[in-house]
């Protein structure tokens, strides 16, 4: 995956804060031309493997609720372009219609689908994307625009990659349901409280940006589905600064 051109650029993302990031990306293009060909084999192999688990869930997701197999939501990638994103449906049919962030007991999932959320089933099919180059398996999180248009313009680097199926922050954040329970507007509370704190560790990944730390946070994501811990320095600093989480 090569950068474009800084004047190529959506108008929105060419500011002194993106530019930062976007100068130490362009210094490691040939660690994104491998993170890209990692994406196109892997996922075409992973795809290939994972054939009979895709079957397997197609068919309890059916059994269990009305609607389609995949749920096709919008989200925002590289460059702030929109896509469709193939995630296997684990929520009752038109559940998108309210908040788009999930908390503890959200009463729209459905029964396979609390097994499948809770083992992150429903993101394998994301090799979809991967594989067309929409997202990559290492990078901030796909959000919905209507979170991305609260993005501070520091915030806009994050989209200088194509969105990840796994980051350092989704890892941390694992858990992120259980920090919006309690609030009376959880969109709210999720673009003033947990945002910030996401947006620091994927800024933060950028800054660090190399084909083998991908690979070491793949497998950290995989022994955090398995139910290893691990710990950020965020709130540290938050506390230092008075800014709250």
């Amino acid at each position: 995956m090569m950068l474009k051109k800084w004047e190529n650029l959506p108008p929105e993302m060419q500011t002194e804060e993106v530019r930062k990031y976007y100068d130490i990306l362009k210094k490691k293009q040939v660690s994104l031309f491998f993170k890209r060909m990692f994406d196109i084999v892997a996922s075409s192999i992973m795809l290939i493997i994972l054939s009979p688990a895709f079957l397997i869930l197609a068919i309890a997701i059916k059994i269990d609720s009305k609607g389609p197999v995949f749920y096709r939501q919008v989200r925002v990638t590289q460059y702030n372009k929109q896509y469709r994103i193939f995630k296997f449906r684990s929520m009752c049919q038109g559940a998108d219609k309210g908040t788009q962030v999930t908390v503890n007991q959200d009463a729209r999932i459905t029964r396979v689908g609390k097994i499948i959320r809770k083992y992150r089933l429903d993101e394998i099919s994301q090799l979809f994307n991967v594989l067309s180059g929409d997202m990559t398996f290492v990078a901030t999180r796909a959000e919905v625009p209507k979170y991305t248009v609260h993005y501070t313009k520091e915030m806009m680097a994050s989209l200088l990659l194509p969105a990840g199926v796994t980051s350092l922050s989704s890892i941390l954040y694992k858990d992120e349901a259980a920090l919006l329970n309690a609030a009376e507007d959880v969109d709210t509370a999720y673009v003033e409280k947990v945002l910030p704190g996401k947006m620091y560790y994927n800024l933060k990944a950028i800054e660090n940006f190399s084909f083998w730390g991908d690979i070491k946070l793949m497998f950290m994501t995989f022994f955090a589905v398995l139910g290893k811990e691990y710990q950020g320095d965020y709130v540290a600093e938050e506390k230092e600064s008075g800014v709250g989480v």
